[in-house]
């Protein structure tokens, strides 16, 4: 059993890689083996459009055809029980590395036909967790979620199973007094981050184990 991580945040050692983390732990604790990948240590694009992996009896139909950094990590990915991703909100979307690592998966599976099929071979787990300044009633009020929402479909669609995790009010510095940022309390943001951050993280180590457990029903 082999489940991936996919940490799109520039940052490898705060909120999202924390998550993640704890995830490919609870995914551990059942027998499986993991891997977290940086996103921002590969060299990489996104799609380029050129259809290779649509082409009829084209060499690269159903595999992206691009090469870089991204090949080998796609190729292990094609092996892999659970994925699971994770990335911080900017600017009320996914990072950029993200979203061209997103584009360059899932767009060789998908089938321009009238069902919408799917090239992937199985039926897997796949995961999205999700880090954001914003607080959970202004994420609600914004419409974060039901636009981040709209990704889990598409890996349901792609893979067969996918849940989110929202991850709301992050403690963003060690040291608010050293950046501009009147707009927040420092003292609650590091009280939530003592009394919360903690119960996210068993949320994101529950994902783990449940997606370990799912992968032998497959």
């Amino acid at each position: 059993m082999k489940i991936m991580a996919f940490n799109g945040s520039p940052r490898e050692n705060k909120n999202t890689a924390t998550l993640l983390e704890h995830a490919l732990k609870g995914a551990e604790s059942q027998g499986a083996e993991t891997e977290l990948i940086h996103l921002y240590d590969l060299d990489y694009k996104g799609c380029i459009s050129c259809f290779a992996c649509k082409r009829i009896n084209g060499s690269s139909y159903g595999t992206c055809a691009m090469k870089d950094d991204l090949t080998p990590v796609l190729q292990k990915i094609d092996e892999a029980d659970a994925l699971i991703f994770g990335s911080p909100i900017y600017f009320a979307g996914m990072t950029g590395e993200m979203r061209s690592f997103l584009e360059r998966l899932l767009f060789q599976y998908l089938v321009y036909d009238k069902e919408r099929s799917t090239l992937f071979k199985r039926k897997i787990s796949t995961g999205l967790i999700y880090t954001m300044n914003v607080n959970q009633s202004l994420m609600e009020q914004i419409g974060y979620e039901q636009n981040l929402k709209v990704m889990e479909m598409v890996l349901n669609r792609i893979f067969g199973v996918s849940e989110s995790l929202f991850v709301t009010d992050t403690y963003q510095f060690d040291d608010y007094s050293k950046y501009v940022s009147t707009a927040f309390n420092a003292e609650e943001k590091a009280k939530r981050h003592l009394e919360e951050f903690p119960k996210d993280c068993e949320k994101a180590f529950e994902m783990g184990v449940r997606f370990a457990q799912q992968s032998d029903s497959f």
